[in-house]
């Protein structure tokens, strides 16, 4: 088992590398669905992103689905994110652990644009008609303890964007491993996340009459933004009622420079934490920087509540605020 376990590592490093080593500045724009990149989840917001092998519950489907595998019981999560320019993001997800067979989860994360006014080259100034773009992704998840140390999990994600009379499809699945030696609170994590299809747009927003002769022009196909992710998390204090960590993350994207990510959570009582990240790229128009956040567990009889709130540093536009609901149970 342990030589099965080494040979699916090494297969996913070297998947991980082949495109990472594809990726730089210049090919930044050039990736489509982008929403695949949005983050849900408050606690690895707030601390940069740096939870690949801290995080667990059901905001592991997004940074690192092997996390799923140490919950217990069911866990549901809302997630609502003002984003940029008045788009709103928006993600509903559900984990629960069944007895041998490992944990599952399924969830919808949903992107709305807003109302846009329809132009064409005849009428540039609008057509009177209104649309409201709309991107959705919807994921399927499954984890697992493979041994004392090994976290297995992936995801599956169907892709939908909508764009007035023209939209397109397709699948993106993400592969994760986290490690815990059991050794002076280190864990290490490694993720390949958004390997998949090209997507392209296809529908009757394509269609034009020439010379009295109706043509569908046909749209160029386009990438997903794949990256490889390595991390680490080291729990300095857990004793009597305090615990706090410090976690790294590197990221290698196949459609842009590489990003760096620190993270640092301060937990009292199992039930009240202050959190801090920060993100380092090289790229010169990289958008983000610091976040702070912080969350409160709240005990109902066998039901736990959280509320926790993030604040992340966003440069050009306005900074970013998560919110996020989680009932334990």
């Amino acid at each position: 088992m342990k030589y099965k376990i080494v040979i699916l590592l090494l297969v996913l490093l070297v998947l991980g590398l082949s495109s990472a080593y594809a990726g730089n500045e210049s090919r930044v724009g050039t990736a489509g669905a982008l929403e695949l990149t949005i983050p849900y989840g408050s606690r690895g917001a707030a601390m940069g992103g740096a939870v690949l092998s801290t995080v667990t519950g059901v905001e592991s489907m997004y940074w690192n689905p092997a996390g799923m595998a140490s919950m217990e019981g069911t866990e549901v999560l809302f997630t609502h994110l003002p984003y940029f320019a008045d788009i709103d993001v928006n993600y509903v997800g559900l984990a629960s652990f069944v007895e041998g067979f490992g944990t599952i989860g399924l969830g919808a994360k949903v992107v709305t644009i807003g109302d846009m006014n329809e132009t064409t080259e005849a009428f540039p100034d609008g057509t009177g008609r209104v649309f409201s773009p709309t991107l959705s992704v919807f994921n399927l998840s499954y984890a697992k303890v493979l041994n004392a140390n090994v976290q297995f999990g992936f995801n599956a994600k169907f892709i939908h964007e909508s764009v007035f009379d023209v939209s397109a499809s397709g699948a993106a699945f993400d592969f994760g491993f986290i490690y815990n030696p059991q050794w002076n609170g280190l864990s290490l994590g490694i993720v390949i996340k958004n390997y998949g299809t090209e997507m392209q747009y296809s529908g009757i927003g394509f269609d034009r009459e020439v010379d009295n002769r109706p043509l569908r022009a046909n749209s160029a196909s386009f990438e997903l933004p794949s990256s490889f992710n390595l991390g680490f998390g080291y729990d300095f204090i857990d004793e009597d009622l305090n615990f706090a960590s410090f976690s790294g993350t590197f990221q290698s994207n196949n459609f842009s420079q590489d990003v760096w990510n620190g993270g640092f959570e301060y937990v009292y009582d199992s039930k009240y934490s202050l959190r801090a990240g920060y993100n380092y790229s090289d790229r010169s128009d990289y958008l983000y920087g610091a976040s702070f956040g912080g969350g409160v567990k709240i005990p109902l009889g066998d039901m736990n509540l959280s509320m926790e709130y993030t604040w992340t540093q966003t440069d050009v536009f306005d900074n970013n605020q998560y919110f996020t609901f989680k009932a334990n149970f």
